[in-house]
Parts: structure tokens; C-alpha cells; sequence
């Protein structure tokens, strides 16, 4: 018979600030390893907001994330845990239950896998037209500002409607929703604003005259079916466009970036392209996307994480970084292997939050590597790794530059 043991409560003592360390390149902070054996839910002070449970283990990430006692629009009732200077509870990300089923199911009717393959050729096309142009400028090149970055902006662009040549406008103001330390409280508020009018604008001329791009099937299903207020239009179609923009262009340049630094396992890739989608996994798990910590979940009742008691009303923070490099899910966490079976890494998140993109992600990251490896068999750095910079102050990990020879 197992004993049951007692739930640890916090001590008296102030809980360490977090985050502990500052994020470098695409390091994972190795005072996670130690978290996870000895003290795998552990008291911290945020820079903004309440103290929190900071979780780093697998297994307890799964629970915060897919168990429905834990909430995300509980959130909006407290001084949210965060390392950002303003809350974000914008739409989906905010929402728990009925209210986030309600904007999911609006997703699922017209972000469909059918949709996405449909994307197919327009993403190979793309890929291969910015490889011409690379070629054409002759090397060395920046694979962040020469591929990446309009690689994914002409995919989330195209799918959702929104112009490509207005792009410049609306790229700075995407920053306000992963800003740490980099912009103020007043800048972001008013970064944010101009996006909503931008989208909201676009979203009257969609209305107006619909052509067949995302944002018009949103309207068309919201007016229909689902009766979506016009800010959560704006809110939800602003989050794709952030996440297709800025998420897809730093995984995939954070993505380049391990594999021209591991050429072992880049010849074994050339070798044998059959591994190249178990490779996309890898680079999902392998790289810490997140700086830190994802959005900030509150108990509903008291349950129990790793021997520890979280009470109804107090926030966990999920260290997904951490709970990708758990030795007790994956063999030799800390190693990049692009043959590694199985794969259960929480890259796309878990449960109800799960990115709903993440099939159109897959796709822009396999097409784009598999592009890139054909094209350029002798791709590699035309900079010492150690002098690449990265950008400071955001959620998200990313190169400021990638340049590249061939």
C-alpha cells in the first residue's frame, strides 16, 4: 500500500523572483532540472501581479492545462501573474467553458485541415519564390528578414485576407502582446488599439464584400450561426494574425538556427528525408519558443500538483520550456534528435487551449525546411553562432538575423 503523503503549503519566506535567469539564445534555464527532482511546484514572485505556483513537470503542465479545475478566465478576477506589464485576456485565450467553446467551434468551421492542405501549393510556391530570391541576391543572406519573416506573414496573410503590402503598417504593433520589458504600459495600450481599428475595418469591407480568405467565412458564420460580438471578431482574428505572423517566422528561425548548429544531425536529415517530419517535433520540443512561462491559470478548487496543495483561487504558472526537457518523458531531454519516437511534447499546448494552427504551423515548418535542404545542400552560418543577436524583452525566442551561406 503507498503512503500518502501530507501536501507541502509555502513557507513563511518571501518566494524567489522569477523569472530566475534572463533567457540566452535558445538555452533552457538549468535551475528547471533541479525544480523538477527536488521542488517541482514552487512558490515565486511575478514582476507583475500575485506570487504563483510555478510548475515545471510534465505531467503536472498536462493537468493545468487539460483539467477543467483549472481556468483561464478566472484570471480577469485576480492581479494576473505575468511577466508582461498588462494582462492578456484577449478573447480565446482568456475564455473558459461555453464562452471559449463558443469561439472554438467558429474556429474549427472554417480553420479546417481541408482548408489548410488547400494551402499547400501557395506555401511550397512561396517558399520556392523567396529561395529564388535569395539565390538571385547571391550569399550571404538572412534567412530571418529573407525568408522567415514574409515566408510566414504571406501565409497568415493569405489565409486570413489581410493585405501583405499593409504588413510594415501593422508588424511593430504586433509586438504589444509579447512584450515584456521592451514597451510601456501606455505603448502597448496604444499598439493594441491600432490593430483592432486596422483589423476592424477590415473586418466592415470583408462584410461588405467577402472574398474567399478567413476572416470573411468568420463574419459570414459569425452573423449566421454563432453571434460573435464585433470585438470578439476583431480580438479573435488578431490573435491569428499575431500567431501565423510573429510565432510561426521566430519558431522557424529559432528552428534553422539548431539545425545548422547540429550539422551531425543536419547530414543524417540530407541523408534520409523520410525523418524530416519527426525532425518538425523535435524542433518543436527542442526549442524554447516561450522565454518563460505560458499565460497563467487559476484553481477553481484545491487540488493537489507533485505533493503540493494548490488552493481554490491561486494561479500556476506552466514553464512549458522545462516540461519539454522532463527526463522522465524524454530520453536524454537536452539532446536534439530528429528521430526521437515517441514524441508527446507540449509545444502546441495541451487541452482546451491547444493551438488550433497547429496543422498550418506543421505544414509552414516541413515545407520551408525541406525547401531550404533541397535548394541548398551547403547551407550553413556565415557568422560565428556566438554573434548572432537575439531580440531582449519578449515572450517569444527569437533571431534578430540569421545570415547565411551556401
Amino acid at each position: 500500500m503507498t503512503e500518502r503523503t501530507t501536501p507541502q503549503r509555502p513557507t513563511a519566506q518571501t518566494p524567489p523572483s522569477y523569472p530566475f535567469h534572463e533567457a540566452v539564445a535558445l538555452d533552457v534555464d538549468p535551475v528547471y532540472e533541479r525544480l523538477r527532482a527536488e521542488e517541482p511546484v514552487v512558490r515565486v514572485s511575478c514582476p507583475y501581479g500575485e506570487d504563483a505556483w510555478l510548475v515545471t513537470r510534465h505531467a503536472d503542465m498536462k493537468t493545468i492545462l487539460g483539467d477543467p479545475r483549472f481556468s483561464r478566465a478566472l484570471a480577469a478576477e485576480h492581479d494576473e501573474s505575468r511577466l508582461t506589464p498588462l494582462p492578456i485576456h484577449t478573447s480565446i485565450l482568456g475564455m473558459d467553458g461555453h464562452d471559449h467553446a463558443r469561439l472554438r467551434r467558429l474556429l474549427a468551421k472554417v480553420f479546417t485541415v481541408r482548408r489548410v492542405e488547400r494551402l499547400r501549393p501557395r506555401v511550397e510556391q512561396e517558399a520556392g519564390a523567396l529561395i529564388d530570391a535569395l539565390e538571385a541576391a547571391g550569399a550571404p543572406g538572412d534567412l530571418m528578414e529573407g525568408f522567415a519573416v514574409p515566408f510566414a506573414a504571406t501565409v497568415i496573410c493569405d489565409l486570413l485576407g489581410v493585405p501583405f503590402e499593409d504588413r510594415e503598417q501593422f508588424r511593430g504593433w504586433l509586438d504589444a502582446f509579447s512584450a515584456t520589458t521592451v514597451m510601456t504600459p501606455e505603448e502597448i495600450e496604444e499598439d493594441t488599439r491600432r490593430l483592432y481599428d486596422y483589423i476592424g475595418k477590415l473586418m466592415v469591407r470583408r462584410r461588405a464584400e467577402p472574398q474567399d480568405d478567413l476572416i470573411s467565412a468568420m463574419v459570414k458564420a459569425s452573423d449566421e450561426e454563432e453571434r460573435l460580438s464585433e470585438q470578439e471578431l476583431i480580438e479573435l482574428a488578431s490573435v491569428l494574425l499575431i500567431a501565423g505572423h510573429e510565432t510561426v517566422s521566430s519558431q522557424l528561425i529559432d528552428s534553422l538556427h539548431v539545425l545548422l548548429t547540429h550539422p551531425d544531425e543536419l547530414a543524417r536529415l540530407r541523408e534520409r528525408p523520410a525523418l524530416l517530419p519527426g525532425a518538425v517535433e523535435e524542433l518543436l520540443r527542442y526549442v524554447p519558443l516561450i522565454s518563460h512561462v505560458t499565460f497563467a491559470r487559476y484553481a477553481r478548487e484545491d487540488v493537489e500538483l507533485s505533493g503540493t496543495l494548490v488552493r481554490a483561487g491561486e494561479s500556476v504558472l506552466p514553464a512549458i520550456p522545462s516540461a519539454n526537457r522532463d527526463a522522465t518523458v524524454f530520453a536524454d531531454p537536452d539532446r536534439f534528435d530528429p528521430a526521437r519516437e515517441p514524441n508527446p511534447h507540449l509545444g502546441f499546448g495541451y487541452g482546451i487551449h491547444r493551438c488550433l494552427g497547429a496543422p498550418l504551423a506543421r505544414l509552414e515548418l516541413l515545407v520551408a525546411v525541406d525547401s531550404l535542404l533541397t535548394r541548398f545542400p551547403a547551407l550553413r552560418c556565415a557568422v560565428p553562432v556566438a554573434s548572432l543577436e537575439w531580440k531582449d524583452g519578449m515572450q517569444v525566442r527569437s533571431l534578430l538575423r540569421l545570415p547565411v551561406t551556401w
